[in-house]
C-alpha cells in the first residue's frame, strides 16, 4: 500500500512505540500488552489514513475530475474574486476521516495563482467554511479555461499541503496535495461548464468525472 510522505513521520512513530511496548511486555505483561495493542491499531489507522492509492484516469481528457474523495454537499453559483474575478460555480467536497485526502488535478493544464491564507476551523460542511476558514487555492490555466481548486481546513484538520508551485505544469490526475484530518475541497469552475454530478454523490478522486468544458453562448 502506498503511503502519502506527509504520513511516514506519524507512522515511524507509531512503529517504534508499538516496538517499545511490546518489547516491554516480558516485565509488564498485563499493562505493556494493553498499550501495545491499541498503539498498533493506533499506526494501522494512521496508514490507512494516509493512503495514496493508484487511480484509474477517464480516457477523455476533455472532462473535469474530481480533485477530492468524499461526498458532495453543494453546488452553486458564486462570486469568486481571488482568481475568477466574478460569477463562476462552486462544487464541494465533503472528506471525512475515512476518506483518501489526497488532492488531484481535475483537468491537465499550468498553474497560474497559487495562494496561501489562514483562517478559522469551521466545522466543513459549513457554507462560511469556503471564506472563513484556513485554505489554499491553486489556479489553473487549463486549454479550455480556468478552474480552481480550494484546499479548505475543518473543524479538526491542521494541515494543508499543497505541491505545485506557480507555472508548474500539471496533467490529469496529478497529486496536488494532501490535507490532514478530515476536511474540505472546492471546485470552482466557469458557469457555462456542463456539471455532471449531483448533491449526494460520491466521488473518487482522480477518477469521477464532475463536469465538462462547453463553449460560451453568447
Amino acid at each position: 500500500m502506498r503511503i502519502a510522505r506527509e504520513g511516514y513521520p506519524f507512522v515511524a512513530i507509531g512503529l517504534f512505540m508499538s516496538f517499545v511496548t511490546w518489547s516491554a511486555t516480558t516485565t509488564l505483561p498485563q499493562w505493556c500488552t494493553i498499550a501495545a495493542i491499541f498503539l498498533t491499531i493506533t499506526t494501522m489507522f494512521v496508514m490507512w489514513f494516509f493512503r495514496d492509492p493508484t487511480r484509474t484516469f477517464p480516457l477523455d481528457k476533455n472532462v473535469v475530475i474530481s480533485p477530492a474523495d468524499g461526498k458532495i454537499i453543494a453546488i452553486k453559483e458564486v462570486h469568486e474574486p481571488s482568481f475568477f474575478g466574478g460569477q463562476c460555480q462552486r462544487i464541494t467536497i465533503f472528506l471525512s476521516i475515512f476518506n483518501v485526502h489526497v488532492q488531484r488535478a481535475p483537468m491537465a493544464g499550468k498553474v497560474t495563482h497559487k495562494i496561501y491564507r489562514s483562517g478559522d476551523y469551521l466545522v466543513a460542511w459549513h457554507d462560511k467554511a469556503s471564506d472563513a476558514n484556513e485554505q489554499s487555492s491553486l489556479g489553473i490555466a487549463t486549454q479550455h479555461g480556468n478552474i480552481l481548486v480550494r484546499q479548505i481546513a475543518g473543524l479538526i484538520a491542521r494541515r494543508i499541503v499543497t505541491y505545485p508551485e506557480l507555472n508548474n505544469d500539471l496533467e490529469a490526475g496529478d497529486r496536488i496535495g494532501l490535507i490532514r484530518f478530515g476536511s474540505r475541497v472546492d471546485l470552482f469552475i466557469p458557469n457555462h461548464w456542463k456539471v455532471e454530478c449531483s448533491v449526494g454523490d460520491t466521488s473518487i478522486g482522480g477518477s469521477t468525472i464532475l463536469a465538462r468544458p462547453t463553449l460560451r453562448l453568447n
